[in-house]
Protein backbone atom coordinates (compact mmCIF):
# COMPACT_ATOMS: atom_id res chain seq x y z
CA UNK A 1 0.00 0.00 0.00
CA UNK A 2 1.42 3.78 -0.80
CA UNK A 3 0.06 6.88 0.78
CA UNK A 4 0.18 10.16 -0.32
CA UNK A 5 -2.22 13.33 0.17
CA UNK A 6 -5.70 12.44 -0.78
CA UNK A 7 -4.75 9.09 -2.79
CA UNK A 8 -3.58 5.83 -0.99
CA UNK A 9 -3.17 2.87 -3.14
CA UNK A 10 -4.02 -0.54 -2.29
CA UNK A 11 -2.68 -3.27 -4.71
CA UNK A 12 -5.53 -6.22 -4.96
CA UNK A 13 -5.91 -10.04 -6.29
CA UNK A 14 -3.85 -12.37 -8.43
CA UNK A 15 -2.74 -9.33 -11.00
CA UNK A 16 -2.08 -6.71 -8.06
CA UNK A 17 -4.54 -3.94 -9.51
CA UNK A 18 -3.90 -0.68 -7.60
CA UNK A 19 -7.34 0.21 -6.24
CA UNK A 20 -7.40 3.88 -4.76
CA UNK A 21 -9.25 5.30 -2.08
CA UNK A 22 -9.47 9.36 -3.12
CA UNK A 23 -10.06 12.07 -0.46
CA UNK A 24 -10.64 15.33 -0.36
CA UNK A 25 -9.44 18.17 2.43
CA UNK A 26 -12.95 19.63 2.79
CA UNK A 27 -14.46 16.86 4.26
CA UNK A 28 -12.37 14.37 4.83
CA UNK A 29 -14.83 11.69 5.79
CA UNK A 30 -16.06 10.96 2.06
CA UNK A 31 -14.01 9.45 -0.68
CA UNK A 32 -14.10 7.57 -4.32
CA UNK A 33 -13.25 4.25 -5.14
CA UNK A 34 -11.02 3.99 -8.29
CA UNK A 35 -10.99 0.52 -9.37
CA UNK A 36 -11.98 -1.61 -6.57
CA UNK A 37 -10.53 -5.16 -8.16
CA UNK A 38 -10.23 -8.49 -7.51
CA UNK A 39 -10.46 -9.77 -3.56
CA UNK A 40 -10.82 -6.43 -2.14
CA UNK A 41 -11.19 -7.08 1.64
CA UNK A 42 -7.84 -5.43 2.09
CA UNK A 43 -9.54 -2.27 0.32
CA UNK A 44 -12.97 -2.98 2.27
CA UNK A 45 -11.29 -2.84 6.01
CA UNK A 46 -8.82 0.23 4.92
CA UNK A 47 -12.02 2.25 4.58
CA UNK A 48 -13.78 0.87 7.37
CA UNK A 49 -10.66 1.19 9.91
CA UNK A 50 -10.51 5.18 8.62
CA UNK A 51 -14.28 5.61 9.33
CA UNK A 52 -14.59 6.59 5.41
CA UNK A 53 -18.18 7.18 3.63
CA UNK A 54 -17.51 6.39 -0.19
CA UNK A 55 -18.96 8.54 -2.52
CA UNK A 56 -19.08 6.17 -5.68
CA UNK A 57 -17.02 3.95 -7.71
CA UNK A 58 -15.02 5.02 -10.85
CA UNK A 59 -13.77 3.08 -13.04
CA UNK A 60 -10.49 3.76 -15.55
CA UNK A 61 -11.69 0.63 -17.62
CA UNK A 62 -14.13 -2.38 -17.71
CA UNK A 63 -11.10 -5.36 -17.41
CA UNK A 64 -11.46 -8.16 -15.13
CA UNK A 65 -8.86 -7.25 -12.48
CA UNK A 66 -10.16 -3.48 -12.46
CA UNK A 67 -14.30 -4.35 -11.63
CA UNK A 68 -14.62 -7.30 -9.89
CA UNK A 69 -14.73 -6.28 -6.58
CA UNK A 70 -17.39 -4.13 -7.15
CA UNK A 71 -19.98 -6.25 -5.94
CA UNK A 72 -18.20 -7.20 -2.47
CA UNK A 73 -18.02 -2.83 -2.26
CA UNK A 74 -21.18 -2.21 -2.90
CA UNK A 75 -22.41 -5.75 -0.24
CA UNK A 76 -20.06 -3.66 2.41
CA UNK A 77 -20.90 -0.31 1.71
CA UNK A 78 -24.45 -0.27 -0.59
CA UNK A 79 -25.15 0.39 -3.71
CA UNK A 80 -22.46 3.04 -5.19
CA UNK A 81 -23.01 4.81 -8.37
CA UNK A 82 -20.64 2.94 -10.98
CA UNK A 83 -19.21 5.35 -13.54
CA UNK A 84 -17.48 4.51 -16.80
CA UNK A 85 -16.68 5.28 -20.36
CA UNK A 86 -19.81 4.85 -22.63
CA UNK A 87 -17.99 2.73 -24.57
CA UNK A 88 -17.46 0.16 -22.54
CA UNK A 89 -21.02 0.10 -20.42
CA UNK A 90 -21.89 -3.32 -21.82
CA UNK A 91 -18.49 -4.77 -20.46
CA UNK A 92 -19.04 -5.66 -16.63
CA UNK A 93 -21.61 -7.99 -18.03
CA UNK A 94 -20.09 -10.01 -21.02
CA UNK A 95 -17.24 -12.27 -19.61
CA UNK A 96 -16.21 -12.03 -23.06
CA UNK A 97 -15.34 -8.16 -23.11
CA UNK A 98 -14.43 -7.62 -19.57
CA UNK A 99 -11.68 -10.39 -20.20
CA UNK A 100 -12.63 -12.82 -17.20
CA UNK A 101 -13.55 -15.72 -20.01
CA UNK A 102 -10.09 -15.94 -21.06
CA UNK A 103 -8.72 -16.26 -17.50
CA UNK A 104 -11.01 -19.00 -16.57
CA UNK A 105 -12.76 -16.67 -14.23
CA UNK A 106 -15.65 -15.20 -15.89
CA UNK A 107 -18.07 -12.41 -13.88
CA UNK A 108 -20.92 -10.64 -15.12
CA UNK A 109 -21.96 -7.72 -12.82
CA UNK A 110 -24.53 -4.81 -13.48
CA UNK A 111 -23.93 -2.03 -15.57
CA UNK A 112 -22.62 1.28 -14.54
CA UNK A 113 -24.50 3.78 -13.61
CA UNK A 114 -23.07 6.80 -14.81
CA UNK A 115 -20.37 7.62 -17.38
CA UNK A 116 -16.43 9.10 -17.61
CA UNK A 117 -16.44 11.22 -20.32
CA UNK A 118 -13.53 13.10 -22.21
CA UNK A 119 -13.87 16.83 -20.53
CA UNK A 120 -15.90 15.96 -17.63
CA UNK A 121 -15.00 17.73 -14.27
CA UNK A 122 -15.87 16.03 -11.07
CA UNK A 123 -15.45 17.59 -7.51
CA UNK A 124 -14.91 15.96 -4.57
CA UNK A 125 -13.99 17.53 -1.04
CA UNK A 126 -12.56 20.38 -2.96
CA UNK A 127 -10.75 18.93 -5.16
CA UNK A 128 -11.48 18.75 -8.91
CA UNK A 129 -10.64 15.81 -10.78
CA UNK A 130 -10.16 16.09 -15.33
CA UNK A 131 -11.62 13.14 -17.11
CA UNK A 132 -9.58 12.82 -20.34
CA UNK A 133 -10.65 9.56 -22.55
CA UNK A 134 -6.94 7.83 -22.92
CA UNK A 135 -7.83 4.81 -25.60
CA UNK A 136 -5.55 1.84 -26.71
CA UNK A 137 -5.10 -0.10 -24.22
CA UNK A 138 -8.95 -0.28 -24.02
CA UNK A 139 -11.48 1.67 -25.90
CA UNK A 140 -12.75 3.27 -23.09
CA UNK A 141 -9.86 3.81 -20.79
CA UNK A 142 -9.73 7.14 -19.15
CA UNK A 143 -7.38 8.33 -16.96
CA UNK A 144 -8.49 11.10 -13.64
CA UNK A 145 -6.33 14.24 -13.51
CA UNK A 146 -6.06 16.78 -10.43
CA UNK A 147 -3.87 19.71 -10.92
CA UNK A 148 -4.55 20.98 -7.33
CA UNK A 149 -2.34 17.99 -5.88
CA UNK A 150 -0.15 17.28 -9.01
CA UNK A 151 -1.64 13.72 -9.76
CA UNK A 152 -2.96 11.52 -12.54
CA UNK A 153 -4.79 8.05 -11.76
CA UNK A 154 -3.42 6.78 -15.17
CA UNK A 155 -5.36 3.03 -15.37
CA UNK A 156 -3.35 0.81 -17.44
CA UNK A 157 -2.05 3.46 -20.19
CA UNK A 158 1.17 3.97 -18.54
CA UNK A 159 3.48 2.42 -16.14
CA UNK A 160 6.79 2.89 -14.44
CA UNK A 161 9.01 1.90 -17.45
CA UNK A 162 6.63 0.30 -19.08
CA UNK A 163 2.58 1.19 -21.17
CA UNK A 164 -0.34 -0.83 -20.95
CA UNK A 165 -1.23 -4.09 -23.03
CA UNK A 166 -2.23 -3.32 -26.70
CA UNK A 167 -2.77 -7.00 -27.61
CA UNK A 168 -6.14 -7.33 -26.50
CA UNK A 169 -8.58 -8.41 -29.32
CA UNK A 170 -10.37 -4.77 -28.25
CA UNK A 171 -6.81 -2.88 -28.08
CA UNK A 172 -5.10 -0.37 -30.51
CA UNK A 173 -1.16 0.46 -30.01
CA UNK A 174 -1.21 3.62 -32.38
CA UNK A 175 -4.30 4.65 -30.26
CA UNK A 176 -2.27 4.01 -26.76
CA UNK A 177 0.64 5.63 -27.97
CA UNK A 178 -1.23 8.94 -29.13
CA UNK A 179 -3.20 8.45 -26.04
CA UNK A 180 -0.04 8.85 -24.22
CA UNK A 181 1.75 11.42 -26.13
CA UNK A 182 -0.83 13.73 -26.60
CA UNK A 183 -2.86 13.14 -23.17
CA UNK A 184 -0.10 12.57 -20.82
CA UNK A 185 3.00 13.54 -21.62
CA UNK A 186 1.10 17.29 -21.79
CA UNK A 187 0.84 17.40 -18.55
CA UNK A 188 3.71 18.86 -16.00
CA UNK A 189 6.54 16.89 -15.31
CA UNK A 190 6.34 16.79 -11.61
CA UNK A 191 2.82 15.08 -11.98
CA UNK A 192 2.55 12.21 -10.14
CA UNK A 193 1.64 8.73 -12.39
CA UNK A 194 -0.48 6.90 -10.20
CA UNK A 195 -0.83 3.61 -12.42
CA UNK A 196 -3.00 0.69 -12.41
CA UNK A 197 -0.22 -1.86 -11.90
CA UNK A 198 3.21 -1.48 -10.25
CA UNK A 199 4.61 1.77 -8.30
CA UNK A 200 4.37 5.38 -9.18
CA UNK A 201 6.15 7.59 -11.47
CA UNK A 202 6.07 10.53 -12.69
CA UNK A 203 5.62 12.28 -16.38
CA UNK A 204 9.14 13.70 -16.67
CA UNK A 205 10.58 10.38 -15.92
CA UNK A 206 8.56 8.66 -18.48
CA UNK A 207 8.78 11.07 -20.54
CA UNK A 208 12.77 10.99 -20.43
CA UNK A 209 12.79 7.14 -20.08
CA UNK A 210 10.50 5.25 -20.75
CA UNK A 211 11.74 2.65 -23.68
CA UNK A 212 7.87 2.29 -25.25
CA UNK A 213 6.93 5.57 -26.16
CA UNK A 214 8.97 8.98 -26.24
CA UNK A 215 7.70 12.58 -26.84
Amino acid sequence: MSDHEHVTAVPLGPFQTNAYIVTGPADPSVCWIVDPGMDPGPLVHLIHDRGLTPQGILLTHAHLDHIAGIPDVQAAFGELGVRLHELEHRWPGDPELNLSAGFGLPISIAEPTGSLTEGDQLELAGLIWDVSHTPGHSPGSVTLYCAEIASLIAGDTLFAGSIGRHDFPTSDGEQLFDSIRTKIYSLPDETRVLPGHGPETTVGQEKHANPFVRP
